[in-house]
């Protein structure tokens, strides 16, 4: 049964979408320009710890049935989420055609578990085990059918950031013989470029969402 829904106003999209921005500025910032392609282990890592606390706690403040689940429920969903989500992107990404040498393992854990944050733990935090949400959150029909503002929050970096790293990965087997080739190097700065571009489609898809409630409230 689907929870009862909690208004979200424009103004809490915009400041959840800029925490969120901040915790990559600061994986950034603390990692170095380049180190990506340096040393990929460490600036994947170093997302997962800036941005972790920041996905987890503004979704869990989010959460959908906030009168029957506490913050900190929504947090160890969150946090349960993480690995499955992560387990998740990683079987996907092998089953695409990622490398599964040892030397990849690292980088290949780190990076799934990024990709868990952009895509799987949001949902995991606002939705729980929601069936009919997890399925609304998943379908295109978001972009083209009223609903909620939360839906337009993790679905659209959700899709966004699958979509770029999906982009990112088809310079890898090209022989331009360039570092950033290597995976999951391309593939992350696709995925990373693809959920902030999500984020701003999401603020759009709200605004008219708000306008269109506006209209019909007068």
């Amino acid at each position: 049964m689907r929870a009862e829904v909690t208004q979200i106003s424009a103004l809490t999209a915009v400041a959840a979408h800029v925490l969120c921005s901040a915790g990559l500025a600061a994986a950034h910032a603390l990692a170095g320009r380049g180190a990506l392609v340096s040393d990929p282990a460490l600036a994947l890592r170093l997302l997962v710890v800036c941005e972790a606390p920041i996905v987890i706690a503004v979704f869990s403040y989010l959460r959908r049935d906030a009168k029957s689940c506490s913050f900190f429920r929504a947090v160890a969903r969150g946090l349960i989420g993480l690995p499955v989500g992560a387990f998740l992107n990683a079987f996907g990404a092998i089953i695409l055609g990622a490398p599964v040498g040892v030397k990849y393992w690292i980088a290949t854990i780190y990076w799934s578990l990024v990709m868990s944050l952009f895509t799987f733990v949001p949902a995991a935090c606002v939705f729980g085990a929601s069936r009919i949400d997890w399925q609304d959150v998943l379908s295109h029909s978001i972009y083209f059918t009223p609903t909620d503002v939360e839906n337009y929050m993790i679905s659209a970096p959700c899709h966004g950031a699958v979509l770029g790293a999906w982009l990112g990965a088809w310079p890898m087997p090209l022989d331009w013989e360039r570092p950033w080739q290597e995976w999951p190097i391309c593939v992350t700065y696709g995925a990373v470029a693809g959920y902030l571009f999500g984020m701003a489609v999401s603020l759009v898809l709200t605004a008219l969402y708000k306008r269109r409630v506006r209209a019909k409230a007068d």
